[in-house]
């Protein structure tokens, strides 16, 4: 699976990705909407490692947020 990042508006419902972004018919997306957050730009680095993440998580590779705090308690 190859994996690319965009922006994209919301226009009547839609995604509309931006600058000339083109996806094939029956794409899956994944989106991160940003509410009202002001726009942000990320280095490649840190583009990677977000990327990364995402990935992880997509493999099932998590920890549950009560394991994660008991061991932050710790």
């Amino acid at each position: 699976m190859s994996m690319q990042v965009f922006t994209a508006r919301v226009r009547d419902g839609v995604l509309l990705p931006e600058d000339g972004v083109t996806l094939p018919e029956g794409s899956t997306v994944t989106v991160i909407a940003d509410g009202n957050a002001e726009p942000f730009q990320t280095t490649p680095d840190e583009e990677r490692e977000l990327l990364d993440a995402i990935a992880e998580v997509e493999r099932g590779e998590t920890v549950r947020a009560a394991d994660l705090l008991q061991r932050l308690r710790r």
